[in-house]
């Protein structure tokens, strides 16, 4: 049955599971789905646009929202754009490149803000607009494919929406073109030499990912085999077929091996050998250069990454005389773009290679005002608190999840001047501003970057100064 729907009026639950209706989207989601409105019910509508009239089937209703998919669109919205990608849809490697990139920027500065009001509760707050790239296309430095497993064949590729099913793919146009000809290369080495491929099901084979790492700025490349074992026959065999390729402009400098037997999602374990080269790339950002292991954090847009990070120097204000915290600080970017206009730089990490890349990016780099230490920052800083060792400034860049509420306890404690906080998840950022505008810390302005175009993610970076009661 097609209904088209005019109103709401209808009284009771009206829609259900497999009916088709013709509806017009009304708004966005922070996940990245668009939203219609039948029968007073929140229907969620992936690869929709706001204003498109769609055509659309239920395929799941709950009690007080649905889930549906597009059948074919009436009337498309202004904001709507061919996506050029042919898996577009197929694999969940992006979920935006049907939409106008100026509206996508829109659309994000819009999801900062709904965080901010909804979560934080802060109704004045001034969210600047979206900074975003002239080309926003294929500008990962870092690219994970999932290796599996039909018909008897090897796919890799990209997982579908919300699954584990290995997508293949050809060509993707949020990762790096060289990125994608190394994953068929290994295809082509996994095929030539009969190499089994991990079954997630049943744990076993061997090929679980392909992981790549790219210099933006000094061209280097890494390419990381994650196996579910302790040896890869014929690997020299992929490092002479990876090493005898046209992967220009780039170099390759480094093929490892990581070694992950252990069930579950998490894509890296914890051992990696190095089949060729050195266990490590380089890239730089501003006059900076830094050492990037396998396993590191790096963020992964180069371009916009130099322009978040000098943000948030900018935030910081630094005079020459603050000891600044930078938690959860990686291999040391922000640590070091702060310890060259302050007067100490305090790191805490709780990768141990992360730290060593740290250590090593500062001789690097000839910074001496800083110290890392390893662990959890919401156990570290309330150790060096219950030293004597405090923050003027602190910067935290935490995981999605957001900061830990016994961090940001400490926080509150050490009183620092301000804090600068670089989020990649708004939701949580705007969690975590409300509770330290509890404590006398209220955010002023909160400044989105497009980190991640094409996807529903967007980064912020927003300062926090403390204000006297």
């Amino acid at each position: 049955m097609l209904t088209k729907v005019l109103s709401n009026i209808c009284g009771g639950i009206m829609i259900k599971k497999n009916e088709e209706y013709i509806t017009k989207i009304q708004s966005f989601t922070n996940e990245g789905f668009g939203v219609a409105k039948i029968d007073g019910f929140a229907v969620f509508v992936p690869y929709s646009v706001v204003d498109d009239e769609v055509r659309v089937k239920i395929l799941s209703v709950k009690k007080t929202y649905a889930y549906g998919k597009i059948l074919g669109i009436i009337t498309p919205s202004k904001h709507r754009t061919n996506a050029p990608c042919p898996h577009f849809g197929k694999c969940g490697g992006c979920s935006l490149l049907h939409i106008d990139y100026n509206y996508q920027k829109e659309l994000k500065k819009q999801f900062v803000h709904d965080s901010f009001t909804r979560i934080g509760g802060f109704l004045d707050i001034k969210i600047e607009d979206t900074t975003g790239m002239d080309e926003p296309d294929f500008y990962r430095n870092k690219a994970v494919f999932p290796v599996g497993e039909a018909d008897g064949k090897a796919q890799i590729g990209m997982y579908a929406p919300r699954s584990h099913r290995v997508v293949p793919i050809e060509e993707c146009f949020i990762q790096n073109k060289v990125s994608v000809e190394v994953m068929k290369i290994v295809k082509e080495w996994i095929e030539k030499y009969n190499i089994p491929v991990y079954n997630e099901e049943n744990h076993t084979g061997l090929i679980r990912h392909v992981f790549t790492r790219i210099g933006d700025n000094t061209k280097e490349l890494m390419v990381s085999i994650v196996v579910n074992g302790k040896k890869i026959k014929h690997s020299d065999k992929l490092v002479q077929m990876l090493a005898s390729a046209d992967l220009s402009p780039y170099c390759l400098v480094s093929v490892m091996q990581n070694i992950n037997t252990k069930k579950g999602n998490v894509i890296l374990g914890d051992e990696s050998v190095c089949l060729y080269g050195r266990e490590y790339i380089h890239d730089s950002i501003g006059d900076l250069k830094f050492q990037i292991s396998n396993g590191a954090f790096y963020q992964v847009n180069p371009k916009i990454t130099k322009l978040l990070y000098e943000k948030a120097l900018e935030l910081c204000d630094l005079k020459g005389d603050e000891t600044v915290f930078d938690l959860y600080c990686g291999i040391g970017t922000i640590s070091l773009f702060l310890a060259k206009h302050a007067k100490k730089v305090i790191g805490v990490e709780i990768v141990p290679q992360a730290v060593e890349d740290a250590k090593a990016n500062a001789k690097l780099n000839n910074i001496e005002n800083v110290q890392f230490y390893t662990g959890e920052a919401e156990n570290v800083v309330p150790k060096l608190y219950e030293e004597g060792i405090k923050a003027d400034v602190v910067v935290v860049d935490p995981p999605r999840k957001g900061c830990d509420r016994k961090l940001l306890d400490t926080i509150v404690k050490m009183n620092p001047q301000k804090i600068v906080y670089v989020s990649c998840d708004s939701a949580t950022l705007a969690r975590d501003a409300k509770i330290l505008s509890e404590h006398g810390f209220y955010p002023e302005k909160v400044f989105p970057f497009d980190q991640f175009p094409h996807t529903a993610h967007v980064e912020c970076v927003v300062l926090m100064s403390r204000v006297d009661k």
